[in-house]
């Protein structure tokens, strides 16, 4: 199954990093940024990338670097970004990753290419400690926009409860590790990740 329009990469890095005390996205591994590895894995597997910011971000040394989203909502957290990259690109498929899961690999990302539902608003991966949508590694078809604003319209902008009550076609993890995220410093903890100086 493949989707038949364009996938174009979104990298959502406007979070406010609040738990974790500084900003996730500057995080390094090997000398790279969490933010900068995020966008190469996705650049390597899709026609363009974008980097998801708020305004007050757009500006800083980090993301002006990459092709930029600027949300265009307030206070939906993920959401704000999702629904800002569809504003501008109506008739694309959006695979959204998020910036902090260091163990996301290659092929987790070209899996969820390769299985990505034409039948379906929404493929995701299922999570391996509850079998929900995993929204933050997911393909969002143009279709899916409509669901997306009757939810938000309710009062609902959880990316993981529109996916539960939507069309969304789901996997298996090939890598049962890649969508282990980091909040905080404790998250940290054998990783590798280093704070930013």
């Amino acid at each position: 199954m493949t989707v038949p329009e364009k996938v174009w990469g979104l990298v959502l890095a406007g979070g406010k990093s609040s738990r974790m005390g500084t900003d996730k996205a500057s995080l390094t591994l090997g000398g790279e940024t969490q933010l900068a590895r995020t966008v190469a894995l996705l650049d390597a597997q899709v026609e363009r990338v974008f980097v998801s910011t708020r305004p007050d971000q757009s500006n800083d040394p980090l993301r002006r670097r990459f092709a930029q989203i600027v949300d265009r909502y307030e206070n939906l957290g993920p959401i704000a970004g999702i629904l800002s990259a569809m504003d501008g690109n109506p008739s694309v498929s959006w695979l959204v990753l998020a910036c902090d899961l260091p163990n996301v690999d290659e092929r987790t990302i070209q899996f969820l290419l390769e299985q990505a539902s034409a039948e379906h608003l929404a493929t995701a991966y299922r999570s391996v400690r509850d079998d929900l949508p995993e929204p933050l590694c997911a393909i969002y078809r143009p279709d899916m926009r409509e669901t997306i604003d009757d939810f938000v319209a309710r009062g609902f902008s959880c990316p993981r409860k529109i996916l539960i009550n939507s069309a969304t076609h789901l996997l298996k993890q090939p890598n049962s590790d890649a969508l282990h995220n980091v909040n905080s410093p404790a998250d940290l903890a054998g990783t590798g990740i280093k704070l930013s100086s």
